[in-house]
Order: C-alpha cells, then structure tokens, then sequence
C-alpha cells in the first residue's frame, strides 16, 4: 500500500478550488484522480529542453520497471530519464503531473507558490517542470532511510541546500522527490573556472554548508558530483544526505579530545613510546613495531563513511569523535581539484594508499604528528616519502606546468592564486581542531570578495 510523508498534519480533499502541499492524499493508498488536470504539468523549469531527451534502451527498460513496481507513480509523475546511480540509490529526472495542485513553496523558480488550477492567462499550458526522484534501493537499511528524510526534513528551509518535497512508500520501496535542478556537470568548467568563478562556487557551497552544520550535522560526503552548480545562474545546492549524520552520534572520546598536556602523558606512557625510550636510553636501534600475538583489546571501530579521495585525515585513523570539521576538509580538496586542474586530485585504492598521498604532501613528521594526536602510530619505510613533504605552491605550479616565480617577477603563482592557496590550507589543517570553520570560512578574504 502506496503511503506518503505528511509535510502537513490534516488531509485534504483533492479539488479544483482546494490549495494542498506536497505529501497530502486524499485516499489510503494514494492513488490520484485522473482528472486532475493532468496537462496542466509543472515542476522545476528545464532551461534547455522541453522535457523530450534521447534516452538509452536499458534505461528505457529500467523506468519502465520502476513505474511497473511502484503503483500509481505514473500518475503523479512522467519519468523522462535516469540521471544518477550510485551505491544506495538511483535517481531519475521526471515531469511533476500534479504541480498546479500543491503550494510549491520549495520550487526557487516559482514567482508565485500557491496552487494555479487554472491554464495561463494566454490559454497555452504552463511550462513543464520537473523534479528528481530518488529511488531508494530496497536494500537499504530502514533507519538509514529514515534519518536521510529527517534530516532533509529538519534542513527544508536552509539556504543551497537540496529541500525534500515529499516522499512515498509502495511495499517495501520508498521513494524521495525533490526539486530538480538544472546544473552543469562538474568536468565540463572546473578547468577553465577563474579564481572569480572559484569565490561564487566556493560562497554557495559553505553557505550551505553554513546550514548543515549549524544544525549539527554531518553532510560526510561532499564531494563536485553532490553539489549541484550552474556556472550561467551562479547558484549551487548541496544534495544526497543518504550518509549524513548528526554530530555526536556513536561518539567516543579520542586522543585528539584532550588538553595538550594529558595527551603527551598518555602518550609518553604508552608501550610505544616507552620502547622506544628505552631503546634510546640503551643507544641501540629501537625495535620494529609489533603487535601482541595474543591482542585481547577489542578492534577500534569508527565510521568511515565517504568518498575515496575525500575523507579527511581523522576518519582515515579511525578518530570515534568525528565532527563537522570532516566536511571542511572535503571542501578543501575540491578548491585544490580547481587550482591544480586535477580530478580527481587523490585516487588510492583504499585508506593505507589515501594516507600515504597526504604523506607524499605533508611529510612523515607531520603525518607521525597527526597519527599520534588520534592515538595511532604511524611507521613507513617508503624511500620516496620526505620527512617535511612539499609546498602547496610546488605542488600547484607542477601540476599546472609553470615555472617558480623568477628575479623579474615572471613566473610562479599570482596573487589571487596565493590568497586561494591560504584559504585552502585553512581547510586542509591535519588537525581538526584547528581548521576553518564554515562560519569562519565565509568571513575570510577570499570568500567575502566574492561577486554574487
């Protein structure tokens, strides 16, 4: 039986002079009149298409066993095509049939969000609009279904950040619609983004951020493909929560939670660290690290959820009080993909190789530090790994092909790309406690020259 999340407490009829919300039905197993002024569709408006695109046969196929399986989704919506996959769901750009009867009050486009049963005044249909329909995979953890909904529920009203219209249930299938938005695909600008384009992209993804994280939750997974930008409007919305969380949730205490002064006495009390004193004191060579054959302490767990190329240094060491400062990292590696004009800029095949290429950066004395502030060891004997890593500058300017800045002033990074360079290593601060905040991101000089 198709069911609804209620955006509103009380059910109303569906008629022509009755205004509903999204989510509201007028019959148990929320089935629609056909009558409803189906020609009149609507949604969020398509700048480029008329809602008829070229869609190949397997997806064809796909739709069509989607609006087989989910009773009545035809009649509230024309899928048109699928437009993502990914691991907990796919994600579909369909048609809203029913938009002229709900307030639309999430639609941006909208000049006006009360319902319109009626035609526009010139007689011809109103423009089509649109929504995305996420289909969640009925694999899906029930919890985990339903903390992505509160969380998108609790966030409606937060500036760049993808709103949730309503959702259904058919069996044990649920679907999210939300607004779709037109956007332009990551790898088609990055590379030619000037560092003006980069404080517009930049001001929209922490304002949203802002949101998130004023909330107290944990997006976990921002990354290009998850913040939806349009260069030509200048605007962008941060979607897909499917692996959010709030802040505090499984939290344990970590290392990196304590005063400075208790952390070196834990460490200085440590087998590790008394070893290698030890072996010091003695001016021998201080053993190589093992474990107990007979370990009795029980496997340290943490979330791990992410991207690969994105996951900050803290959830890489498994830290058990992850914040929302893992997010801001995240950022920071996007800014770092626009000034290197690399995508992706990290590409490990799992944790081991991604901390490795942040020591490759940083160098082993800042990784060691880092690895010890969440209570790990770090021990490496990769000949190619320096002790003090390298400059963001180097590493820009390799990337890019220009030379070090020169006697004649010709050559190196310009002073745009300096001031870019400081806000992102303010993101990319090993410890957590010490990175930039989203509040603190949207007062410093590179974004607040931002041209909106």
């Amino acid at each position: 039986m198709a069911t609804t999340l209620k955006r509103t407490r009380d059910q109303m009829a569906v008629g022509p002079t009755r205004r509903l919300r999204h989510g509201d039905t007028t019959e148990s197993d929320g089935s629609v009149d056909e009558n409803m002024g189906m020609e009149d569709s609507g949604a969020t408006i398509s700048d480029d298409d008329d809602g008829h695109e070229e869609v190949e046969d397997a997806v064809a196929e796909d739709m069509e066993r989607f609006e087989q399986s989910f009773k009545n989704i035809n009649q509230r919506y024309r899928l048109i095509n699928r437009i993502g996959e990914g691991t907990f769901s796919t994600v579909y750009k369909a048609e809203d049939l029913l938009y002229e009867h709900y307030q639309n009050d999430w639609d941006m486009d909208s000049e006006n969000h009360e319902p319109a049963l009626q035609k526009q005044s010139n007689g011809r249909p109103r423009k089509p609009r649109y929504v995305a329909i996420k289909k969640i995979y009925v694999t899906s953890s029930p919890l985990r279904i339903l903390n992505e909904l509160e969380l998108l529920h609790d966030l409606r009203d937060s500036p760049n950040v993808c709103p949730l219209i309503t959702a259904f249930r058919h069996q044990d299938q649920v679907i999210a619609i939300l607004p779709f938005f037109q956007h332009q695909d990551f790898r088609e600008y990055y590379r030619d983004s000037t560092i003006a384009d980069m404080r517009i992209y930049f001001h929209e993804l922490f304002s949203a951020l802002k949101s998130v994280h004023d909330a107290e939750i944990i997006h976990r997974d921002i990354k290009p493909t998850n913040f939806l930008y349009s260069p030509a409007q200048r605007r962008g919305v941060l979607v897909d929560f499917g692996l959010a969380e709030r802040e505090g949730t499984d939290y344990l205490q970590c290392n990196c939670c304590v005063e400075e002064a208790e952390r070196e006495r834990r460490t200085n009390n440590s087998v590790y660290q008394m070893t290698q004193n030890a072996a010091k004191a003695a001016n021998q060579q201080p053993p190589r690290p093992a474990y107990p054959s007979q370990d009795q302490r029980s496997s340290r767990r943490a979330n791990r959820a992410g991207t690969r190329g994105f996951r900050a240094p803290e959830v890489l060491l498994k830290c058990t009080a992850q914040s929302v400062s893992i997010d801001v990292w995240s950022v920071g590696v996007i800014l770092l993909t626009f000034l290197s004009k690399r995508f992706p800029f990290f590409h490990s095949a799992d944790d081991i190789d991604a901390f490795i290429e942040l020591a490759c950066i940083f160098g082993k004395i800042k990784m060691k530090e880092v690895s010890l502030l969440h209570g790990q060891v770090l021990h490496t004997n990769l000949p190619t790994l320096s002790e003090h890593g390298h400059s963001w500058e180097k590493i820009l300017l390799w990337c890019t092909g220009r030379s070090k800045s020169k006697a004649d002033g010709s050559g190196g990074l310009t002073q745009e790309e300096l001031e870019a360079v400081d806000f992102m290593k303010r993101c990319l601060e090993l410890d957590p406690n010490e990175r930039i905040s989203a509040d603190q991101a949207l007062e410093h000089s590179f974004l607040r020259k931002a041209e909106l």
